[in-house]
């Protein structure tokens, strides 16, 4: 959710979490600071992931290619923000293997995995901090169900993805459609367009579309990462989503389907 706008953002989206008073005062101010610090084009504030002891707080700047370039920072007061590093493909392997469970909190948390090597018959261990943790998660929820309005971002030939400052909004009869809205991430099909529309997503049924506040408010929740709420005012430029969850992927989705 843009900074500029976050307060109008987070009201419509109904998320079962709640930031408080002093939270959504201290976002405001520190999110402008880390704007101005990090020179960001845009800065988000991305959501917050629920750990056992503390939760972290995320926010995610922008850059001038808002697909490309993004740093994601994480704080537990919403005031003091520490950058995560960037994931690479061993951080994601070390992830998968080692860390397990709910997020607790500490981001110096260490989880150890170990096995037996069947060739040497050595055993091996993978630690990962949960530091780590973090930004392979976020990036990982961001490729799987960030989501925008279709033609709120734009590209030119060669050029970087930023956004469509004609973007007027979908219809009503567009925005009843998950046709109308694009994962907010490379693109893992064949492409005729700039991005994957949600409608071809596996499983099918994967999203919940529902228009709220007497139908002036379409929100999109996703059940492959539950506490990932997007809303768009049709009409309207008006648009954002919000993660508000454990940081745990739905493992048996078709039995909720």
């Amino acid at each position: 959710m843009d900074s500029n706008s976050l307060l109008y953002s987070l009201d419509m989206v109904s998320t079962g979490y709640v930031l408080n008073v002093e939270q959504r005062a201290a976002l405001q101010t520190s999110l402008d600071l880390l704007k101005k610090n990090y020179r960001f084009n845009r800065v988000l504030f991305w959501g917050k992931i629920l750990g056992l002891e503390f939760h972290y707080f995320i926010a995610q700047g922008r850059g001038a290619d808002e697909l490309k370039d993004k740093k994601n920072l994480y704080s537990f007061d919403c005031m003091d923000w520490h950058l995560l590093p960037a994931v690479t493909e061993q951080m994601i392997l070390d992830v998968s293997t080692a860390a397990k469970g709910r997020f607790t909190g500490d981001a110096s948390h260490q989880y150890t995995h170990f096995e037996t090597d069947v060739e040497t018959g050595v055993e091996v261990s993978t630690t990962v901090t949960e530091e780590t943790r973090l930004a392979v998660t976020i990036q990982r929820i961001d490729e799987e169900v960030s989501v925008v309005p279709r033609g709120a971002f734009t590209k030119t030939r060669d050029g970087p993805v930023q956004t469509n400052r004609c973007f007027g909004g979908l219809s009503h009869s567009e925005a009843q459609a998950l046709d109308g809205f694009l994962h907010f991430a490379e693109p893992k099909r064949a492409r005729r367009s700039l991005l994957d529309p949600l409608s071809e997503d596996i499983p099918d049924g994967s999203w919940s579309l529902q228009l709220e506040r007497n139908g002036n408010v379409c929100v999109i929740r996703s059940l492959l990462w539950l506490g990932l709420n997007f809303f768009h005012v049709p009409m309207t430029p008006q648009h954002g989503y919000v993660y508000m969850g454990d940081g745990c992927r739905t493992k048996d989705l078709q039995l909720m389907i």
